[in-house]
């Protein structure tokens, strides 16, 4: 099958679990954690449920296939049921919400609108929690890849100002790292991950730009600012050069008019800096 270029990627190659003593077929890993997620939220155990999203979420990042068995069984209800319970605790909302975007990730068509709203909901609440706003956009950016409705629906439900409102975040903590030089050790632990929030963003301004409606509104709400804006400030890191020149690119096709505005915002001379600070980087060049 892979010398003939067919695709596998969703198909289980695990070796089968033995049959039971009784002769019965025995269920896939994934599929007895699922079991035990959905009665843990229909029996509103919050510690157990907790512990079933941890399990639940390591074995769907293992491949897609496992993440396909699980959503052909019911996955996604039980997952949107688990993050309408944990509304509220914070602590049990980030398991939910990981769990939500590994089993959306290359299964953009399991989110339906209450997902959407859900998560828009979430990060307008939660907008000042980087966390929080990291696994939300996590969600959105695999909901979006190569699924256009769930792009358009999302930025109809005002997804644009939370992502810019997102990369504001990142920066407002570069900020205060280099106003507060007594923190330093503390914030440089931190910007980690503020950096992973802006590196999110990015990417999943990139994934929503594929429609050309899509990227009217996204430089109408001033992101092109903001994108040129985080390569200057990260010019070190190649991941974000590589995200946010790709999203430079992704508003700048097809549209002559947001390459005007593209290049008068110093997105031109941020991009050769990006390729001048990574020259060994493919992914930037």
């Amino acid at each position: 099958f892979f010398l003939s270029g067919v695709d596998l990627s969703n198909i289980v190659k695990a070796v089968r679990p033995p049959a039971s003593e009784n002769g019965q077929k025995q269920k896939h890993e994934i599929l007895l954690t699922l079991d035990a997620l959905g009665k843990a939220v229909a029996d509103s155990d919050l510690a157990e449920v907790a512990e079933q999203l941890v399990v639940f979420t390591a074995q769907c990042k293992e491949q897609l296939a496992f993440r396909c068995l699980a959503g052909q069984n019911g996955a996604y209800p039980v997952v949107f049921s688990a993050c309408q319970m944990a509304s509220g605790d914070r602590n049990l909302m980030l398991k939910a919400f990981y769990t939500l975007s590994a089993l959306l990730d290359g299964q953009p068509d399991l989110l339906d609108s209450a997902g959407q709203d859900l998560l828009l909901q979430t990060l307008q609440e939660y907008k000042e929690d980087a966390d929080m706003a990291l696994a939300g956009i996590r969600c959105v950016r695999h909901a979006c890849l190569k699924h256009e409705q769930n792009r358009q629906d999302f930025v109809k439900g005002g997804i644009l100002p939370l992502l810019t409102g997102a990369i504001l975040l990142g920066m407002l903590w570069l900020a205060v790292r280099r106003l507060q030089n007594s923190l330093c050790s503390f914030l440089t632990h931190l910007c980690g991950w503020k950096q992973d929030v802006v590196k999110q963003v990015l990417s999943a301004i990139r994934a929503v730009a594929g429609n050309d409606d899509v990227k009217d509104a996204i430089v109408s709400a001033g992101a092109t600012d903001l994108i040129v804006l985080a390569i200057s400030h990260h010019l070190a890191n190649p991941q974000i050069c590589e995200q946010g020149c790709a999203a430079l690119c992704m508003l700048a096709l097809r549209k002559p008019e947001n390459c005007s505005i593209i290049m008068e915002g110093g997105g031109a001379l941020a991009a050769l800096q990006a390729m001048k600070a990574h020259p060994r980087e493919v992914a930037v060049q």
